[in-house]
């Protein structure tokens, strides 16, 4: 599958220098990290959460755990996982589990750990489960547009 072509697409329109890096398949970002030999801070993981009656991604290093309670503090709104099938329609192109953490791509409004927002170089899933997607640290907040950020891992 590679690459989502909204993913690429919306790259592209942002100017951005990427670079895809294969991997052995692998369904988790820790592991992916692991089958990529790059440490889990410096790949980022999607986490799709419902804020009301709208999906949000949060956003954070392969190596953390995003704790919910922190993301509702800061947005003031309780947050809640959202089933892996609502991401379907969401991420048409992509495989199941396997979302770029670019909500601003699919439409979707995006909330970073902060430890995202200094990164030199950012590694991804970038629509499938053997390609990682290479950007340096500022084509990463070119691509985030107006995402928000806060502490929200343990």
């Amino acid at each position: 599958m590679a690459i989502s072509q909204t993913l690429r697409n919306y790259m592209d329109g942002c100017g951005v220098t990427f670079h895809e890096v294969p991997h052995a398949h692998a369904m988790q970002a820790a592991k992916v990290a692991e089958a990529a030999h790059i440490p889990g801070r410096r790949v980022a993981k999607s986490v799709l959460v419902r804020v009301g009656d709208r999906y949000m991604l949060a956003v954070a290093p392969s190596s953390r755990r995003i704790q919910l309670d922190d993301l509702a503090r800061w947005l003031g709104q309780d947050v809640m996982l959202a089933e892996e099938a609502d991401a379907a329609p969401l991420f048409s192109d992509c495989e199941l589990g396997a979302m770029p953490p670019i909500g601003a791509a699919f439409g979707l409004q995006t909330i970073l750990d902060d430890e995202l927002m200094s990164a030199d170089d950012i590694y991804f899933e970038g629509g499938d489960h053997r390609t990682l997607v290479h950007v340096g640290g500022p084509d990463w907040r070119r691509l985030q547009g107006d995402a928000g950020h806060c502490a929200m891992c343990a």
